[in-house]
């Protein structure tokens, strides 16, 4: 008995210094960004007890329901143009016999570089005119130059594209050591049995991924729904809000005008919000097992 215990105050010492930190870099600020949402404040100080006015403010203006549903539209762009894509990557890359260490750098690589460096170029990329990247390229085909940032229906699926070159290289390096984990003697006896190419990919390897693909689908829903330098730095949330998002509206509220508490009510609808689709998620894959 006193042995089990000891092991059990030794493992405890040993994570305290993870847990106190835990606790006090995200736990405290989660619970005090709750508890300002419910007051009025003077900067970061707390004056008075205003129950749900807060929210109430801030879901009734007008930026908040452009921000949401734009929100939903770059989960939905992410999804449409970001998810398949290290899939693809890993299996070519899984398939590759040479170079296959230069070809996991140059995928990667986007990664390494600060994210700021990356919106600016990707800026470069999509200037208005003719000195813009993009349009210097499609003015070889003959296409007029486009001011890109500033139509409406393309702000979104343009920056989607530009996080997605920016982050598909770590997601598929983890699919790729996913990849490389299956039994090879599965693919010799689908050989053996004459399956081709098409039929080792539907039977192999995407039942072998599948749990995976589930679990990061998840996190790439978390990591879309708080997109916020993105936007930031190409259009500010323009034109027209057209590009504005919900994490976006808590910076302005929280940087731009100073009033945290409105801020802190955006971030708790966000928590819920991700709780939710979280919850719903699970729910079903669940169901679809049993």
């Amino acid at each position: 008995m006193f042995k089990r215990h000891k092991k059990d105050i030794a493992g405890w010492i040993i994570m305290a210094p993870s847990i106190i930190l835990f606790v006090f870099f995200l736990w405290e600020p989660l619970l005090a960004s709750v508890v300002m949402s419910f007051y009025s404040a003077k900067g970061i100080r707390l004056e008075r007890f205003v129950g749900f006015q807060n929210y109430i403010e801030v879901v009734q203006h007008p930026d908040f329901k452009a921000a949401f549903f734009n929100t939903f539209l770059y989960t939905f762009w992410s999804l449409v143009i970001g998810f398949l894509v290290p899939i693809i990557l890993a299996i070519i890359i899984n398939e590759i016999i040479h170079f296959k260490g230069f070809f996991r750098v140059s995928v990667y690589l986007p990664n390494v570089i600060p994210g700021l460096a990356v919106a600016i170029m990707w800026l470069y990329i999509y200037r208005a005119g003719k000195t813009g990247l993009l349009n210097i390229l499609l003015g070889k085909l003959g296409f007029p130059p486009q001011a890109w940032l500033t139509k409406s229906h393309l702000v979104i699926p343009l920056i989607v594209l530009f996080m997605t070159w920016r982050s598909a290289g770590a997601t598929t390096l983890i699919y790729l050591a996913r990849l490389q984990g299956i039994d090879p003697e599965l693919y010799e006896a689908a050989t053996i049995d004459g399956a081709g190419i098409w039929a080792r990919l539907k039977y192999i390897t995407l039942p072998q991924i599948y749990n995976l693909a589930r679990t990061l689908l998840i996190l790439q829903i978390i990591f879309v729904f708080q997109v916020l330098y993105e936007p930031l730095v190409l259009t500010n949330g323009g034109p027209n809000n057209a590009s504005t998002t919900l994490m976006l509206l808590v910076y302005k509220y929280a940087f731009e005008k100073f009033d945290y508490p409105k801020a802190a009510s955006i971030s708790v609808i966000i928590a819920l919000i991700l709780l939710l689709l979280t919850t719903v998620y699970n729910r079903l894959v669940k169901v679809n097992e049993e």
